[in-house]
């Protein structure tokens, strides 16, 4: 009853002769760019670029032993500096001021006083300020596709989807360019702040009071350098952390207030 069965025979390509492959479907070259992205990741590792911020009981907190270039950063100032993020503002041009290159800086309104980030080493001359509105998010990805740029920093009010933070990311991650989020809000204690995000890093700066001018002669008029306490807490592949430091003095940088209990959550 099988004598009639014929099995046909799959001819076998010669050595050198091309093969046509189907082409690979939609969701099958999606898979592939995901898994291409992981593997990038992974070969990297402790090469990616990055910036230290010159403390080492922070850097070494840090994966990259910095702020990570190439990635998406969120910095809020806590208390009633809040709504108007003074100290994150600060805290974020010290950071772009140790970068070489243009900076853009997409704000919702025009309220950014310059001379401020002049005082902390951050020229006006560098930087582009693009008055965005409620279009802060969209203006910030386009930024981050312009390779020309050292870093992108951005304010915004309100909500932060994860899938609008993801595209900030991958903006950022794709270009190697350095992206800051400023948070703003008009309640210091507000949710939103605390929501889940794709940033790598997620920063709190408190304003405190500031020494007297002299330690050794407190009764001296004037004040000394002003102090932030500095609070990490969100760091993907490492551990939140507290610091009381001196705020960014003209170069950008940060100084560890000495004599005082730094305490990272582990201490906790």
């Amino acid at each position: 009853m099988f004598s009639n069965l014929v099995i046909p025979v799959k001819p076998i390509p010669q050595a050198g002769a091309a093969v046509s492959p189907h082409p690979p479907t939609p969701a099958i070259s999606l898979l592939r760019e995901r898994i291409a992205r992981i593997e990038r990741i992974h070969v990297r590792g402790s090469t990616e670029q990055s910036l230290p911020l010159g403390i080492e009981a922070i850097d070494k907190i840090l994966p990259t032993g910095g702020i990570r270039l190439g990635a998406l950063h969120d910095a809020a100032s806590a208390g009633p500096d809040t709504e108007h993020a003074a100290a994150a503002t600060l805290f974020a041009a010290g950071i772009l001021a140790r970068l070489d290159g243009p900076i853009l800086w997409v704000l919702r309104q025009a309220d950014l006083f310059a001379p401020g980030l002049a005082g902390v080493g951050l020229q006006p001359d560098r930087v582009v300020f693009a008055e965005a509105g409620k279009d802060v998010l969209p203006v910030m990805e386009e930024g981050l596709r312009h390779p020309g740029l050292a870093a992108v920093v951005a304010e915004h009010t309100g909500r932060l989807s994860l899938v609008a933070s993801r595209r900030l990311q991958l903006a950022a991650e794709q270009a190697g360019i350095l992206a800051i989020l400023i948070r703003r809000s008009p309640s210091f204690d507000d949710p939103v702040l605390n929501q889940p995000t794709a940033a790598v890093t997620r920063w709190r700066i408190t304003a405190l009071p500031s020494p007297p001018a002299l330690p050794h002669a407190p009764d001296t008029p004037g004040l000394g350098r002003a102090r932030w306490r500095l609070d990490l807490t969100r760091c993907r592949g490492g551990e939140p952390g507290s610091w009381i430091v001196e705020a960014c003095d003209a170069t950008g940088r940060l100084g560890l207030v000495p004599d005082v209990a730094n305490r990272s959550s582990r201490a906790a």
